[in-house]
């Protein structure tokens, strides 16, 4: 009987749960991932539409007739190729009343191992793709005093690039999230009357744009290095914010196999996964004006 590659079934699980365990669940579902086309494993195609402005009109002759609109697909590389193996002797199994399974070990390899890395490389290929453009990071040292005024320049300069004021979101670090709740212009109305009550004080929005769950710091860093899973350049800046609106950016990733094996003689008797992807993140470069990122330089 052949073998079950499940590599689809696999990526639409993963899919599910990518906005619930990744901090940067919200791009990781841009509604930009239905908007490309794969061409091959590593080659994607993002459509691009323009068209003409209008012209004034004539009520006594009829215009000549043309196609007033371009459609280009404009292809990018996806370049992060990524494995990951294990084998599992079924004894393993039985001595540990079922724990060391693959479906554990795999559960623990994608909270743990896999999605920190996704993250990371989200991030930092962000970064990259916005530097490399030629833009520069704010690297105002954020107080209690200015950090909304470095928001709202990050707005100022969103409304006149005319990016969407709905659907932006900020994320920050820890102590930015602590900075923002402290910060002289925010007013706060508590009520104490329900003495029951968990007093809160969190800030989940400001304006329009929303913050979720803080990013912790070594998951917001400009470089990482993914020889093995990932971990945080010695030549990396701290990111304490990004602003950012998901229409930007696009992250395909492309299950292109995922399998278990049974217990065989090529396998000396031991279970054996394996599963390989295609993955990557793009700042989209007609949205270049719709991120903006506070850092703080490595001294």
């Amino acid at each position: 009987m052949a073998k079950l590659n499940y590599a689809t079934e696999y990526q639409g699980a993963l899919e599910q749960e990518f906005p619930y365990v990744l901090y940067f669940g919200a791009l990781f579902a841009t509604p930009n991932n239905n908007r490309y086309r794969w061409v091959n494993s590593q080659v994607i195609e993002i459509p691009t539409i323009k068209t003409t402005g209008r012209v004034d009109g004539d009520r006594d002759t009829i215009g000549t007739r043309k196609r007033n609109y371009d459609l280009n697909w404009t292809p990018l590389t996806v370049e992060n190729h990524r494995t990951w193996q294990t084998l599992v002797h079924p004894r393993d199994i039985n001595e540990t009343n079922h724990v060391a399974t693959i479906a554990n070990i795999t559960r623990v390899f994608n909270e743990e191992q896999k999605f920190p890395e996704m993250n990371a490389y989200l991030i930092s290929k962000l970064y990259a793709d916005y530097t490399g453009k030629e833009k520069t990071a704010d690297d105002t040292a954020l107080t209690e005093e200015n950090v909304l005024e470095v928001f709202d320049k990050f707005m100022t300069d969103m409304d006149n690039a005319r990016v969407p004021r709905a659907g932006r979101i900020l994320y920050v670090t820890p102590q930015t999230r602590t900075l923002i709740q402290n910060a002289k212009q925010i007013v706060r109305n508590i009520d104490v009357s329900q003495r029951s009550q968990a007093i809160r004080r969190a800030i989940t929005s400001i304006d329009e744009v929303t913050i979720p769950e803080s990013v912790p710091q070594d998951m917001m860093k400009t470089v990482y290095d993914f020889t093995e899973g990932w971990k945080v350049d010695d030549s990396a800046d701290q990111i304490n914010m990004m602003l950012v609106h998901p229409q930007a950016v696009i992250t395909p990733i492309h299950y292109e196999f995922a399998q278990l094996d049974p217990p065989s003689a090529g396998s000396q008797g031991k279970w054996d996964y394996f599963e390989e992807s295609f993955e990557d993140v793009f700042l989209l470069p007609s949205k270049i004006d719709a991120i903006a990122f506070n850092i703080t330089k490595k001294v």
